[in-house]
């Protein structure tokens, strides 16, 4: 092989490395781009409540899905709630097990309009964490949020009066999770 040969095939072995790098390091590199600006409505963690409550009010709005695998009711408690920008806010959605077994559950969130979810903020949810819901039960279960007071400063940002906080609840994967699943598929 000639010496251009050589620099071709290694320039292109090193190009393939590469992206084949960067298709695994892709979901984690997403996903903190998304926690860092709120990208398509993603919510941030608070582990402090804001030192300033401004008199700007937003309506809340809360809704609840659940994924047909999942056997829950879930729904919020109130359709909404008005909080100043920068108020600490509690509110609790409902989840009933529906089934005959314990369902291990976790909820997935966003907000909309999406160019808000840099600004809203959660101290407190159950989507933090994978839950486990014993059959025919229902839990009340809390989130604590509130609308960053810098929401004011975004010029972007002052043609909003409301924020739509959207859970769906999934069955959690893992190996009892997807026995049941091919255990369903195979009953007709």
């Amino acid at each position: 092989m000639n010496k251009r040969a050589k620099l071709t095939t290694g320039i292109l072995t090193a190009v393939a490395v590469g992206m084949l790098g960067l298709s695994f390091a892709a979901e984690p590199l997403y996903s903190t781009f998304c926690r860092i600006t709120g990208f398509g409505g993603t919510t941030q963690v608070a582990v402090e409540r804001p030192k300033e409550v401004l008199d700007r009010q937003v309506r809340v709005a809360f809704d609840a899905n659940v994924d047909p695998a999942a056997p829950l009711k879930f729904k919020a408690v109130q359709a909404h709630v008005d909080v100043k920008l920068g108020e600490t806010m509690m509110v609790f959605y409902e989840v009933t097990n529906i089934s005959s077994e314990p369902v291990k559950a976790m909820a997935t969130f966003n907000v909309v309009p999406h160019k808000i979810g840099r600004y809203f903020n959660k101290i407190q949810c159950f989507c933090f964490v994978e839950q486990t819901y014993e059959p025919g039960v229902t839990v009340q279960i809390p989130v604590v949020f509130f609308v960053s007071p810098d929401m004011a400063k975004d010029w972007q940002a002052d043609d909003v009066k409301g924020i739509t906080l959207s859970y769906t609840y999934y069955r959690a994967a893992g190996p009892q999770a997807d026995a049941r699943r091919e255990d369903a598929s195979l009953t007709y």
